[in-house]
């Protein structure tokens, strides 16, 4: 077997096996408070938590919670919605881990108290934690809130932030935010594949560095004189009831991708606020447009869903390069509407839930899923079977000064009859298989942007319904430009090979045909893998 052969199956494999291993940028951000609780005896036994969501999933997680009519969500009404996080937080522990420096975490014998709160902008869950076995503070002890995940992007709150009850004199506390991970680090994460659940001891230690993490330490010079909060002390993918988590490959903290997840999450905070501004300032409106213009872009940026099935596609596939452009525009903004459309419906005219719409969202995403599935077998199939196969062979006929060169098509073996007809044209190619492209727009589209839907839900929430629909649509701008530039990529590279195959080089001729059938078999693959994961 050719070693351009195997290197190019290795990197297809590389690529189904960074899927599992992948992680998204986040869609929930919290802003994170905690009570540390110390018993008679200056053990550490608890800690209290207040999580403070961001207003674009407040405005989600309330939908269709406001049962009285009366305008505004009560404690009352939200208490199912903090008991099924509390449910879901429980298989997660809770997002918190705590333990002395350096040793094995402990576990948490009760989560009680569960309160949510929502103030018209954001949502606030405030709930205790009991340690199984309390912890002495004459030790250095960390405590840490992350989601390693990265659905949900924690950090603490800039003032009031940690807070000691009962605390023995001398404790101090010392607040740390998530640190860049090292390169070298991060590296050896991604080396250790998808089937690892449990990090080596070497890397545990390093991964910490991704999470918010309090150190307390007891015993010193300084005297504990913080009271507790009182709003506290009163009272899956996501735990949360969110939108389903959407496929990507990227979530590094180093490099372009590193960079690409930062100006992300820049980008959705500053949506929230250039929206909820504009009902007091309506120039704002142009601020959130050109915000969610980038945003679709930088969301497009790292590989993922439409960007690898339209990719695959193109490189199965030999289309002219505003082929691929008009199908990434269409699958774009399909998707823009299938998301106004979803909001409109399910929580405009049907009032439904966030656990009702966070359901049907999921279920869009997996027939997404499968419908990319059965596209790419279809592609496999007529690969192989050499349905609307059609090969480029070089035949350099010199007449004088003038060389002309013919493409033929067939189906059958050479023989001495040989009935060759001219292969079609990339426009009459295209006309036969508008239904496949159809099918691609489709599969790709019925899955909406999950940032999207919480930005509806929001503008829904804030009388701004309008604004949100505009945001929606130029999000799927920017996302169709970053596709189409990716789209243009897989064009060019078959036509570059092609040239050279017509030149008569055998060796591009072969990379052609395999090229196609990868392509084929990335867009099933990536479909299955997608299918797999969502159930």
């Amino acid at each position: 077997m050719p070693i351009w052969f195997t290197r190019l199956f290795v990197a297809i494999a590389l690529v189904f096996t960074s899927v599992g291993a992948g992680f998204a940028h986040p869609h929930i951000f919290i802003d994170a408070r905690m009570v540390i609780v110390f018993d008679d005896q200056g053990q550490l036994s608890g800690i209290r938590q207040a999580w403070t969501f961001d207003p674009l999933y407040s405005a989600w997680a309330i939908q269709g919670l406001d049962e009285d009519g009366d305008g505004t969500v009560s404690s009352a009404e939200l208490q199912p919605l903090a008991d099924d996080n509390m449910i879901g937080l429980k298989e997660y522990d809770f997002y918190t881990a705590a333990g002395y420096a350096g040793g094995d975490d402990v576990a948490f014998a009760d989560a009680y108290d569960a309160v949510m709160e929502y103030d018209g902008t954001n949502l606030q869950l405030a709930f205790v934690l009991d340690l199984a076995t309390k912890l002495d503070p004459n030790r250095n002890i960390e405590i840490e809130v992350a989601d390693p995940e990265y659905y949900s992007a924690f950090q603490f709150a800039e003032t009031d932030t940690v807070f000691f009850d009962n605390a023995p004199e001398g404790c101090s506390v010392e607040v740390n935010g998530p640190r860049p991970i090292d390169p070298a680090v991060e590296e050896q994460l991604f080396a250790l594949g998808p089937d690892v659940i449990e990090l080596p001891l070497e890397l545990a230690q390093a991964v910490k560095d991704l999470s918010n993490i309090v150190i307390v330490q007891c015993g010193g010079s300084t005297s504990s004189s913080a009271e507790p909060v009182a709003s506290v002390s009163e009272r899956k993918g996501s735990p949360f009831v969110a939108p389903p988590q959407e496929p990507n490959l990227g979530g590094q903290t180093t490099g372009f991708l590193g960079w690409v997840n930062t100006q992300q999450k820049a980008f959705y905070r500053a949506m929230t606020d250039a929206m909820a501004q504009m009902r007091q300032d309506g120039s704002a409106f142009w601020i959130l447009g050109g915000l969610s213009f980038l945003y679709g872009l930088f969301h497009a940026a790292g590989p993922g869903h439409g960007k690898v099935v339209i990719s695959s596609y193109m490189l199965a596939n030999e289309s002219e390069l505003r082929h691929g452009v008009l199908l990434s525009f269409a699958s774009a903004f399909m998707q823009a509407v299938i998301a106004v459309s979803f909001v409109l419906i399910a929580a405009g005219a049907l009032r439904l839930t966030s656990f009702a719409m966070a359901d049907a969202a999921h279920w869009m995403a997996v027939g997404s899923y499968g419908l990319v599935m059965l596209l790419g077998l279809w592609l496999i199939w007529r690969k192989l079977s050499g349905k609307g196969h059609h090969h480029h062979h070089g035949h350099d006929h010199s007449h004088g000064h003038h060389h002309h060169k013919h493409d033929h098509h067939h189906d059958h073996e050479h023989g001495e009859d040989c009935d060759c007809q001219h292969a079609p044209t990339p426009e009459e190619f295209q006309k036969k298989n508008w239904q496949e492209q159809l099918g691609l727009v489709f599969s790709v589209g019925l899955r909406p942007c999950s940032g999207a839907l919480v930005v509806l839900a929001f503008a829904l929430s804030q009388d701004l319904l309008f604004a949100g629909i505009v945001a929606t649509f130029l999000m799927g701008l920017g996302t169709a430009i970053a596709v189409s530039i990716l789209a243009a990529i897989a064009v060019y590279f078959k036509a570059f090979a092609q040239k050279q195959a017509t030149a008569g080089s055998s060796f591009w001729g072969q990379s052609i045909a395999i090229a196609e059938l990868v392509g084929a078999f990335v867009v099933f693959g990536f479909g299955a893998l997608l299918l797999w994961a969502a159930l």
